[in-house]
């Protein structure tokens, strides 16, 4: 029910919960390879909010919020690195070891990162490496003030 009510197929969920609670929160969490806009969150409302209705009866008695990830979530869905090309990516891999580096390209199975390897006073970057997406337990953009 929820693919079906997106604009188009550059957006796609990355998140949907649903609290257990006598008014129930639904909250979806919309992503697109352009980013997701307020008007296209908006749009996706009304029309979930609508097919909830349908099915569920007018009287149905729930909160719905239809958003974007924040930029201190964790990347979940492959198709969320596209746009993060160019930037600082934080890994945190299924072996336990930890990366950070620019992520320099997509790939179907997974990403080219530019490794930042701290060596006692200095900073090297090693050159792109492939990283599976099967490997990456937890993938965050480096937010940078600069």
């Amino acid at each position: 029910m929820l693919q079906d009510s997106l604009p188009g197929p550059e957006l796609f969920v990355v998140g949907l919960t649903v609290s257990d609670a006598i008014r129930p929160k639904v909250t979806a969490i919309l992503d697109g390879e352009q980013g997701v806009g307020i008007d296209e969150c908006a749009q996706v409302s009304r029309r979930l909010a609508r097919r909830i209705d349908e099915a569920y009866g007018e009287e149905a008695s729930y909160t719905l919020e239809v958003t974007s990830p924040g930029a201190d979530q964790p990347l979940t869905d492959p198709r969320q690195y596209t746009r993060h090309v160019g930037r600082s990516l934080s890994l945190k891999l299924n072996d336990g070891t930890e990366k950070t580096g620019a992520l320099e390209a997509t790939e179907a199975e997974g990403i080219q990162l530019a490794e930042v390897v701290k060596d006692k006073k200095k900073s090297k970057t090693l050159p792109a490496a492939f990283v599976p997406f099967a490997d990456i337990k937890e993938a965050k953009v480096v937010i940078s003030f600069k």
